[in-house]
């Protein structure tokens, strides 16, 4: 099953939707209950990709840990103001076995789910989580050396990140996961990467998982590159990814990493082996928003750029519908997914939900679908489906001011998507508060000696240009805030 050169993904929180589900059917769901109208519809919205987050087995300890935390209940009360015990499952993130919950249907109902996907040229992408595991996980009685380790002093002073536990193998202090710039996640125990015993083992846990989907994401990937790992704990380690990636793909070809990753340390994991990384910086800088410093971060080479995951939301970030107000959201949403790499949404997005819901949580609130981001975004799905969006080649364009002494094309975004046989495509965004006018330079040969028509694919804008005028001044365009189009260039003389 070829995946086409930028593909999309869509997060599904498979907890939540399951608890949606048994509402619905008045009985607990479990993964065969995904509706086969509800995966054709998937598939006609063009995702290549479906994330399926949380499916993996966690236990009694982190639950407890989750529903007695006074802060973290305080979290989970604003987003359910009427929360139940119930409602709070444990991270999905705390994992106490890659076998699928018992919970979910297990791993029988996993196959099944995958192979309905396939059928509709859909892949399956689950979590691996290699920092850290469960308090409960087995390896704390039958291997308490594939852990950091902490003392009696590291408890005393650091206790917000070591756990005291009774082990089979007699009393251990252990450290709970943590990145080096925040106190450790109680619910978790760190794994050391100092040992080649523990490599191993999590090696094999690759191998096994990749043989249930297609393809893993990876959360917070870049805890594992040696000079992160040795800052965080003071353990020196060999390289895991290269070797991990290497030893699952010599029995799954073509199996695919999606990597976490933050501290621009993206071009990193590329070269260590990972197909996709997430695209943080971009997204902080249209939050921002500023238009030169979009316009530096897609100069980036090709070869980087098409390796990249491109989003305005997922669980780990508020949702885009209460982080960018809706004229600006749109604008945003064309920049980040009218451009090279992997396109990834979030189940909710695309119906304007503002809730941003914990890991930890198992039921979502019910909210009201936003009429116009919903319209919005069939649009837009509409638009990402064109063969020159999915495989096409892309370049940056230049926008050159309007007249002398005009501003304005400095707040402009513009580039150009081709591929033979199909029509061109050109994307302008206005991403500014305020009006701007500018020229769009178009240095293609053909539109000489013929008129064209550049008809907007969002909107319901139409143009009839000389392409003589296109190619020696360029596209004249003066936009609203936030304005944006999608021209599809055609000869006008083409019915």
């Amino acid at each position: 099953m070829s995946m086409p050169r930028y593909p999309a993904l869509l997060q599904i929180n498979t907890r939540l939707r399951l608890t949606e589900l048994s509402r619905v059917l008045g009985r607990q769901a479990t993964l065969d209950d995904f509706d086969d109208v509800e995966l054709d519809r998937l598939a006609a919205q063009g995702f290549d990709w479906i994330w399926l987050l949380s499916v993996w087995q966690t236990g009694a300890a982190a639950q407890r840990i989750s529903r007695s935390r006074a802060d973290w209940r305080a979290d989970f009360q604003r987003t359910l103001p009427d929360l139940q015990d119930a409602d709070i499952g444990g991270s999905g993130f705390a994992i106490t076995a890659y076998a699928v919950h018992a919970d979910l249907g297990g791993d029988a109902a996993l196959a099944r789910l995958r192979e309905r996907l396939r059928r509709r040229g859909l892949k399956l992408m689950l979590d691996f989580v290699p920092n850290h595991v469960a308090p409960d996980h087995p390896w704390v009685d039958e291997h308490p050396e594939f852990f950091v380790a902490g003392s009696d002093d590291d408890l005393a002073r650091a206790p917000q990140n070591y756990l005291r536990l009774t082990t089979k193998q007699g009393p251990r202090a252990l450290a709970h996961g943590r990145d080096p710039y925040f106190d450790g996640w109680p619910d978790t125990l760190q794994l050391n990467y100092g040992k080649a015993q523990l490599q191993q083992a999590m090696i094999t846990q690759l191998q096994r998982i990749a043989g249930q989907c297609d393809g893993l994401r990876c959360d917070m990937a870049m805890l594992l590159l040696p000079e992160v790992f040795q800052r965080t704990w003071g353990i020196a380690m060999q390289p895991f990814w290269p070797k991990a990636i290497a030893a699952v793909r010599h029995r799954q070809p073509g199996f695919e990493f999606m990597a976490e990753v933050y501290w621009d340390l993206e071009w990193t994991l590329q070269q260590q082996g990972f197909d996709h990384c997430y695209d943080k910086r971009l997204y902080d800088r249209l939050r921002v928003p500023q238009t030169m410093p979009v316009r530096a971060h897609l100069q980036a080479g090709l070869g980087y750029q098409d390796r990249l995951v491109r989003f305005l939301e997922n669980h780990d970030e508020p949702r885009a519908a209460a982080t960018f107000a809706p004229q600006v959201h749109a604008a945003a949403a064309v920049i980040t997914f009218c451009t090279p790499g992997l396109r990834f949404f979030q189940q909710g997005q695309f119906e304007g939900c503002r809730m941003q819901v914990s890991p930890h949580l198992v039921r979502a609130p019910q909210e009201p679908v936003d009429a116009t981001i919903l319209a919005f975004y069939a649009r837009l799905l509409r638009v990402l489906r064109l063969p020159a969006l999915r495989e096409g080649d892309w370049s940056l364009l230049d926008c050159h001011e309007a007249w002398a002494g005009n501003p304005g094309a400095q707040q402009f975004l513009a580039w150009r998507w081709q591929l033979p046989g199909t029509p061109d495509l050109c994307v302008v965004v206005n991403y500014a508060p305020q009006q701007g006018q500018c020229f769009v330079r178009l240095p293609w040969p053909e539109l000489a000696g013929r008129d064209w028509r550049l008809r907007d694919l969002l909107g319901d804008a139409v143009y009839e240009r000389p392409g003589d005028d296109l190619l020696a001044r360029g596209l004249y365009l003066d936009l609203p805030p936030w304005g944006h189009h999608v021209f599809e260039v055609q000869n006008a003389g083409d019915e």
